[in-house]
């Protein structure tokens, strides 16, 4: 396991395998193929490019060290989806996706050992930061991509992603499989993603998120791509069955799958979330699973 050590700053890490020229503010936003590596390549660099602005917009709400699975607010300590709080002590635990690691930190404190893994340099940056910051010690950080897990198999106890990895890749089968390998028999499987519903509405917080423009079955990815129709972020959709089918054929067992709710108390917006779209359509679907 390789673990990433590099020192925060406060400049852009150094990227000099192809990010001069993928700037993205008139960047133009289509339904096309996008293929693993595109994904991949357009969705590191843009997490790197924009990690800071994401961390600084959203970092109040995500907090330093608290798990929350979605913008709904649901947090573990309360949904409790990887187990009994009492029973995460001493075990591994893969985020994958894991941002700036706060889910890892919550972790951390309950006396489990998580290793934090994302695609994204920069975000792994704002991790050690705030480990400094609070006089913690650093998580374990690993940069690799979701879909080629740089772990022995059966190392982990739990594998968790709030938002994270599962809608940037493009082969989720393939990552399925992978999380399935590095887990040990029984071990949960845990994964928030915006509910697949949400692909038939425009991502809009206002009225106009709330009238269908398409098909919930297509499947094509969302890509935003620059003048010369390079890729520069790319998300990718699957329907509730076909979650289902990747986990069953990966080895898993569906446990659980939540839809929370919005809360009356929460009036924050966050991109297309929102309390008038939260009292009318799910924005969130969490799938709890064992590996058997």
């Amino acid at each position: 396991m390789t673990q990433y050590t590099d020192t925060p700053s406060d400049d852009a890490p150094d990227l000099d395998d192809g990010l001069d020229g993928y700037e993205d503010d008139e960047s133009e936003a289509v339904r096309r193929s996008a293929g693993t590596a595109e994904s991949s390549h357009a969705n590191r660099h843009w997490w790197d490019r924009n990690a800071d602005e994401y961390q600084d917009e959203h970092g109040g709400f995500l907090g330093d060290a608290r798990f929350t699975w979605c913008p709904e607010g649901l947090d573990e300590e309360q949904a409790r989806l990887l187990g009994d709080r009492s029973r995460l002590a001493g075990r591994t635990v893969l985020e994958i996706g894991a941002g700036a690691a706060q889910c890892s930190r919550w972790l951390a404190a309950q006396g489990a050992r998580p290793v934090a893994l994302d695609l994204s340099h920069r975000q792994l940056q704002h991790s050690l930061r705030i480990d400094q910051q609070l006089g913690l010690p650093p998580v374990p950080l690993v940069q690799a991509d979701a879909t080629v897990l740089p772990f022995a198999d059966g190392c982990f106890d739990l594998a968790c992603s709030a938002y994270g990895a599962v809608p940037f890749a493009a082969d989720t089968a393939l990552l399925m499989r992978e999380v399935h390998r590095v887990l040990r028999p029984g071990g949960r499987w845990v994964f928030s993603v915006t509910h697949p519903v949400r692909w038939a509405f425009p991502d809009e917080p206002g009225p106009e998120g709330l009238t269908a423009t398409a098909s919930y079955f297509d499947r094509t990815p969302y890509v935003e791509q620059d003048d010369q129709g390079r890729a520069v972020y790319v998300e990718h959709h699957r329907t509730l069955g076909d979650r289902v089918r990747e986990l069953t054929t990966a080895g898993f067992r569906l446990v659980d799958l939540v839809e929370p709710e919005w809360p009356e108390d929460l009036t924050a917006e966050w991109g297309g979330w929102s309390p008038l779209r939260g009292r009318h359509l799910p924005g969130t679907a969490i799938f709890v699973t064992v590996r058997t």
